[in-house]
């Protein structure tokens, strides 16, 4: 069973009926999804996992599905914690570790909040899902809607991914591009949705994605024996991931499932030189980002000139004593190339700007070399086949090397 027990605004913090369909709060903040934790804790120990199911549902307790018949789920979850020895002694690192989120159906950390979204649409009777997407969301959503039989319909930017485009193509979505950046068309799915009796399931306006990447934190602790890294390094667009894994932690920590001695991991928001709204706020110190203007990185995950939640991200950060950073696109491709050349790993462009913020965090000393520091890669690299694209020699049938 569930012990979902209501919504609750992220800003006002007024509550809501968690049975209601609806998007934000009647103040236009996002809504968090809120459970009997107390009674939770009587109900399940950690010591219950064992045995489950290895995906992110193992936690069902946890999460906002009420009656199991109407879970949506392609696998998800439970994605590996690697250590990087090799990439950690270049670095200067001595216990570097990776969440490898690349192991996902949809190859991308987008299932996590696919599968909690989609099967709450399915248990409140949602038939049609409308959102904007840079790619990866897109095609998460599509699968899943298609595995629940819900029609899905994307806005996505000409320059998406061709492997995102060719994703929800494959499984049915009813997809449109449009000459901007995912603002523009969040701006056109808003427009569309009361005319054509959609839900919207844009980042943030569902509350129920969230519910997904709490998980990560999660299943962070729990491989970790129930302890934390010193830091976690998050790959930043709309920061619905760094949002849901601090909410995780926190609820672990109310559940006692984590003890009182150990401390949360400071939170590390890293984005694009071309795409740096979070970075700038936080540095100014500014409790929300302004818009980007020309946003434009070779990372096109975190290419979000405006997130809906950046106060909740900044919020995180500061409450965990963490910070941001922002990093040139050489900087992300080189360290692709290290992260795939020493550790046999190819993640994706969000993820590979982490190996450049590692590096570049531990050279300005907010970085220690003994602090266990873990980097949440959040796709594949398989789904960028423009970002590198390697000219092979070609031998002729005689050749011999």
């Amino acid at each position: 069973m569930s012990f979902l027990s209501h919504l609750e605004c992220s800003r006002c913090h007024a509550t809501h009926d968690a049975d209601r369909i609806q998007n934000l709060c009647s103040c236009g903040s996002p809504l968090l999804v809120r459970y009997d934790l107390k009674a939770a804790a009587r109900a399940v120990r950690p010591a219950d996992l064992a045995g489950r199911i290895s995906s992110l549902w193992r936690y069902r307790e946890l999460l906002p599905v009420r009656n199991p018949d109407n879970i949506v789920s392609l696998g998800e979850g439970m994605t590996p914690l690697l250590p990087l020895p090799r990439l950690g002694a270049e670095l200067g690192l001595r216990d570097l570790w990776l969440k490898d989120e690349s192991h996902n159906p949809t190859a991308t950390f987008k299932a996590r909040g696919a599968t909690t979204g989609v099967s709450r649409a399915k248990e409140l009777g949602i038939t049609s899902l409308a959102m904007p997407t840079n790619g990866n969301a897109g095609g998460a959503w599509a699968s899943y809607g298609a595995r629940a039989g819900i029609s899905v319909t994307l806005i996505m930017p000409t320059d998406a991914p061709a492997m995102s485009v060719l994703e929800a193509s494959a499984v049915g979505a009813n997809a449109y591009m449009v000459r901007g950046q995912i603002t523009d068309a969040a701006a056109i799915v808003s427009r569309s949705v009361k005319a054509h009796g959609w839900f919207e399931s844009a980042t943030f306006k569902e509350p129920y994605r969230t519910e997904g990447k709490k998980t990560m934190g999660y299943e962070i602790a729990e491989q970790l024996g129930w302890s934390l890294p010193d830091v976690i390094l998050y790959p930043t667009g709309g920061g619905i991931g760094l949002i849901g894994i601090y909410k995780g932690l926190q609820e672990l920590r109310e559940l006692g499932w984590l003890p009182d001695t150990v401390r949360f991991p400071k939170l590390v928001v890293v984005q694009a030189e071309g795409c740096q709204p979070i970075v700038k706020a936080f540095h100014e110190g500014k409790e929300v980002a302004e818009k980007w203007e020309n946003a434009s990185t070779v990372a096109q995950g975190i290419r979000v000139p405006k997130a809906l939640g950046d106060y909740q991200v900044l919020r995180a950060v500061r409450e965990t004593g963490g910070t941001c950073i922002a990093v040139p696109d050489e900087d992300t491709l080189w360290g692709l190339e290290r992260i795939s050349r020493l550790e046999g790993t190819f993640i994706c462009p969000e993820g590979a700007a982490l190996v450049a913020a590692a590096r570049l965090l531990l050279r300005q000393g907010w970085l220690q070399p003994d602090q266990r520091v873990l980097m949440l890669n959040t796709g594949a690299g398989i789904k960028y086949p423009d970002v590198l694209a390697p000219k092979l020699p070609i031998l002729e049938l005689s050749a011999t090397l």
